[in-house]
């Protein structure tokens, strides 16, 4: 019979001293220690990559939320500036507008004046019609024959004949004036059918 490798081994070891063999022993130990120290590091390692690729999912969710929130809160941001501007640039309409308003007294009372010294005042004519223009006013055209409109003018009384189709008007009462194309005051016109 053919000795195998595993019995000429133990044949090997039995030929040697007592202190030899737990010397051996000793050494078979320790390998199979350091072999156990290998499979554990080699399932700590499996189970360290599972918990990266873990923390690296938990990672890249967190950020990807933190960017969404980012992008929310910039567009709120903008959305807000934008609105900030457009109140600003209404709340200066509204106060220039109003401060012309309060100025329409006064300017009627110098349309008066004109109108009652016309030789004297006629040089500032000119000169009151172009900072009029360059306020934002203009005067609503309201001479005897234009056509009524009820958007830029006031109706305060009906001359002649009613059953007309057409109103024209016939008399102008108080001049209307137009802020940078809307109408602050309407002119105050007598009306005739026709």
């Amino acid at each position: 019979m053919k000795k195998t490798t595993t019995d000429s081994t133990e044949d090997a070891l039995a030929d040697l001293p007592a202190d030899d063999l737990d010397v051996l022993r000793t050494d078979e130990v320790e390998v199979a220690t350091d072999m156990n120290a290998t499979n554990n590091a080699a399932e700590n390692a499996t189970s360290d990559a599972d918990a990266k690729s873990n923390n690296s999912v938990a990672l890249q969710a967190a950020l990807d939320e933190l960017t969404s929130d980012l992008q929310r809160t910039r567009a709120d941001f903008e959305n807000y500036r934008k609105q900030v501007e457009s109140q600003r640039t209404q709340a200066m309409s509204s106060a220039k507008s109003a401060t012309a308003l309060k100025f329409l007294p006064l300017i009627d009372d110098f349309e008066r004046a004109l109108e009652t010294y016309p030789e004297q005042l006629t040089p500032l004519r000119k000169s009151f019609d172009k900072t009029l223009q360059t306020l934002g006013l203009t005067k609503i055209n309201s001479e005897p024959g234009t056509e009524f409109n009820p958007d830029f003018h006031e109706a305060v009384s009906v001359v002649g004949d009613a059953s007309g189709d057409v109103e024209l008007i016939s008399e102008t009462l108080r001049p209307g004036y137009l802020y940078d194309g809307s109408v602050i005051r309407a002119a105050m016109v007598k009306v005739d059918h026709q």
